[in-house]
């Protein structure tokens, strides 16, 4: 078992806060088995009876009835005022598995987060659920639970807790971890046939279906064509309009760019891709579009190619995206503009790293070998013309260092194991 310390003691800081406790992320990805495993033993660790633990797993069949939001607030209830004087923990799974329901006797329809709302109003009761659809939990939560909720949103297995369990040489495991992923289910197959044969299970009988079923995506054709589209351009600028000529041409069909951006909003609201938007350094804007889109975990996008394009340049930027945003850093793709020379051309940062009112800019090379490669990765960085942290991150260095010009040169593997303080 790997300990998720990173998320789990954002859950111990938040208890009896008063507040719903939210754990978003990508289904398989990990947060059942924080909940209900390791927090559950956490709990039982400082004394909690186990029997004060409320487990309820909707996407388990036995669980079904509490699909029902009346029923479930009901049964909680029920235990609740049997011993008021007696503290209990809730923890649902996957909570947009709930319906919405008439209330029998005022004929107002309910749903989770009115349920949710009431039990939250009992000073013993500590709630705690999890769910895999961004639509349904992040955007509403402000409003649905009336600004008394917190998020805590769970990653695929960084490099890091991947290495915690798999140890050994950094290098073999970094090049494993690129390949395959984070995936928590992986850490247990142990041949490479039965790693690729998982993630491609998770696309067909979990992401895809619940694509179709729930988001009500009705040409899955599309959507996988949308997949292998993004897949094969991680690290790419790209919108809805350039996306729809490329799959209407090479799968002869029709579709519009309607249709293309919202399923594009599915899978981000699916937590299996995120959007990073383009945002000009001087000027202090954001262009609409083009954007670029990364997948939450390498391994689905590898497997989704079936491992025909392992470009590791495009690879290292998708993985280095994903660490920064996994830390909580706000992420976009930076634009500065060149005017030397009588030009007027618009270069690319890989990365603006925003905490709070800190910044850092970084650069993504997979290798620095060639003099015009080197003045092509640390140009953009130059060109800020500011005082704010520049970083290059490396896979071709045996260590990190300072060049003359203060820009960090930062081995790979040392930024994914946070050996570089970034701010």
């Amino acid at each position: 078992m790997i300990k998720r310390d990173f998320y789990l003691n954002q859950i111990i800081e938040r208890m009896w806060d008063g507040n719903i406790k939210v754990i978003t992320g990508i289904r398989r990805g990990g947060k059942s088995t924080l909940l209900f495993t390791l927090f559950k033993e956490y709990l039982l660790s400082t004394g909690v009876n186990e029997n004060h633990i409320i487990e309820i797993e909707l996407d388990k069949r036995k669980y079904y009835k509490f699909r029902d939001p009346i029923y479930l607030c009901d049964f909680v209830e029920n235990i609740l005022k049997k011993s008021k004087d007696e503290k209990y923990y809730l923890f649902i799974d996957e909570v947009q598995f709930t319906m919405k329901v008439k209330d029998l006797e005022s004929e107002i329809e309910v749903s989770i987060y009115d349920m949710l709302n009431e039990l939250k109003s009992y000073s013993n009761l500590d709630c705690y659920v999890t769910g895999s659809n961004s639509k349904m939990l992040s955007s509403d939560i402000a409003t649905e639970f009336r600004g008394r909720s917190s998020q805590i949103k769970v990653y695929p297995l960084s490099f890091c807790e991947f290495y915690s369990y798999r140890s050994g040489v950094e290098r073999e495991a970094l090049d494993e971890y690129m390949l395959y992923g984070g995936m928590p289910g992986l850490i247990v197959e142990p041949t490479e046939e039965r790693k690729r044969a998982y993630l491609k299970n998770l696309f067909y009988e979990i992401y895809i279906k619940d694509l179709v079923e729930h988001a009500r995506v009705q040409r899955q054709d599309v959507l996988e064509e949308l997949l292998d589209y993004l897949a094969s351009s991680i690290g790419s600028l790209t919108n809805a309009n350039k996306i729809t000529g490329a799959i209407n041409t090479k799968a002869s069909i029709k579709i519009s760019d309607d249709t293309i951006s919202k399923y594009l909003k599915h899978m981000i609201d699916a937590f299996l891709i995120s959007e990073a938007r383009r945002y000009d350094v001087k000027g202090k804007r954001y262009f609409d579009y083009p954007n670029k889109y990364y997948y939450s975990d390498i391994g689905l996008r590898n497997v989704r190619l079936n491992y025909r394009q392992i470009d590791m340049g495009h690879i290292m930027e998708n993985i280095i995206y994903n660490e920064l945003i996994r830390r909580g850093y706000s992420v976009d793709v930076g634009v500065v503009e060149d005017r030397r020379r009588g030009n007027q051309k618009l270069k690319e940062i890989d990365f603006v790293v925003n905490d709070f009112d800190k910044k850092i800019y970084i650069q993504s090379a997979l290798r620095m070998d060639e003099q015009e490669k080197k003045e092509t990765e640390l140009d953009s960085l130059k060109l800020t013309a500011d005082f704010f942290k520049k970083i290059v991150i490396r896979n071709d260095i045996p260590t990190s260092f300072y060049d003359d010009e203060g820009i960090l040169h930062c081995r790979l593997i040392d930024f994914l194991l946070n050996k570089i303080e970034l701010f």
